[in-house]
């Protein structure tokens, strides 16, 4: 049979009871003959725990560094990567008492090399030696995922989310047939259920269109997991750890668009409620003002999306707007002043109280229409559009945040998506 990595988030280990749930899953994949690796998350809020036991520390902080004069990210990360541990320690544990040959892994021990970047590390490599072998013999490796380790032999992690990252570039190393992600959804859906009780569970969707649904607001999966699966073609299947019932389980496939099968021209209604809208009144109107703005916001580490320019009443000034994330507003905003002189500009606004919405669909690229269709139902809501901005399958708008609900319903609705099947808009 095939061989496959299986990854399971804090929710599905959040307890000795999921723990016990999760090992039933594994054997069910051994059992069939599959070379099974798994990857656990720490127990659903044990993070958090260790991440507070850090914070209670800053008072006694001198400046962001410790009273040895070294940063503190690497003995956080150190911290923090314990609770995978703990998880995959315990995992193994149950599926021996199963029957089924396990063994916990560290990223250390794989080994998963990463950069110097701690808490936010980008994986370089994963050396596949030993535990490919392992699997070959038999043996189901638990691996703690969110972890690695840096080129100086310290513990890394690779921020949060990091084990679905770890997941599908250990499927990578592996040459794995597909990673299954288990979580507390049993799939992709056309936008948030708890928004539209109708919200239909996809079969399949493209790489392209679920990289765009993660970066937009959708939770499922974590967006560097998905590229990292797109850039190698490797099957990504989303399913739920929490059906106890027998029933087949089969949630969402994440391929290639030529697998997709499903002739729809959009897949999906995603919103984001963390953003807040800034915008630069009466800025110098000549070449090489917005890319004063953007080195302004880059060297603040303040990442800019949505981007609108328009011309003031008065001559040789521009009104430009644009997206940062709202976690990020107050450092724009004091990065702004620090650069105003340089910039030109006479004054500032901002408000995050916004919500980006967007719709997505790689049938964009050769159907017209979806941009009309959008707008019109916005409309007809009496949703007024303060930004627009497009890709070649993807249309996002900035509304205020009070109809955030009424737009995802009304675009919901006017792409037919609780349908089996949706009409295309109109041929080219």
């Amino acid at each position: 049979m095939g061989r496959i990595v299986m990854k399971f988030g804090g929710t599905s280990v959040a307890d000795l009871d999921r723990i016990r749930a999760v090992s039933r899953l594994v054997e069910t994949e051994v059992r069939a003959g599959h070379e099974v690796a798994v990857v656990v998350s720490a127990m659903s809020g044990e993070t958090n725990r260790l991440v507070a036991l850090v914070d209670a520390l800053d008072a006694d902080r001198i400046g962001d560094e410790d009273r040895h004069g070294g940063a503190i990210h690497d003995e956080y990360d150190s911290i923090v990567a314990s609770g995978e541990q703990v998880t995959s320690g315990l995992l193994a544990i149950a599926l021996r008492r199963r029957g089924i040959r396990a063994r916990s892994w560290l990223g250390w021990q794989i080994p998963l090399r990463t950069d110097k970047a701690h808490s936010k590390a980008r994986i370089a490599e994963i050396e596949s030696s030993a535990i490919g072998p392992s699997l070959s013999a038999g043996n189901v490796a638990v691996v703690a995922g969110f972890q690695g380790v840096s080129d100086d032999g310290r513990i890394s992690t690779l921020g949060r989310g990091g084990s679905d990252t770890s997941a599908v570039a250990l499927a990578v190393a592996l040459k794995a047939d597909r990673c299954d992600i288990y979580t507390d959804v049993d799939g992709i859906y056309t936008t948030d259920p708890r928004i539209v009780p109708e919200a239909r569970r996809l079969h399949r969707i493209a790489f392209e269109e679920m990289l765009e649904l993660a970066s937009l607001g959708a939770k499922v999966l974590q967006v560097r997991s998905v590229e990292l699966a797109m850039n190698y073609n490797l099957p990504i299947r989303v399913l739920t750890s929490m059906a106890d019932d027998g029933q087949p389980n089969p949630g969402t496939l994440v391929c290639h668009e030529d697998e997709t099968m499903e002739e729809r021209v959009v897949s999906g209604v995603a919103y984001s409620r963390d953003e807040a809208q800034i915008t630069l009144l009466r800025l110098k109107d000549k070449p090489g003002m917005v890319a004063k703005v953007c080195k302004a916001m880059s060297d603040a580490g303040v990442i800019v999306d949505m981007i609108v320019q328009g011309i003031s009443r008065s001559d040789n000034a521009a009104n430009m707007t644009f997206t940062v994330g709202k976690r990020d507003l107050e450092t724009a905003l004091s990065a702004l002043e620090k650069a105003k002189s340089d910039i030109g500009f006479e004054g500032i606004k901002h408000d995050s109280g916004v919500t980006k919405v967007s719709v997505v669909g790689i049938g964009m690229r050769s159907h017209t229409g979806v941009a009309q269709t959008m707008f019109e139902a916005l409309a007809e809501k009496g949703i007024n559009i303060e930004v627009i901005a497009t890709s070649e399958i993807k249309i996002s708008v900035l509304i205020d945040s009070e109809y955030t609900e009424l737009a995802v319903r009304a675009l919901h609705s006017a792409f037919e998506l609780h349908a089996q099947t949706a009409p295309r808009v109109s041929a080219p």
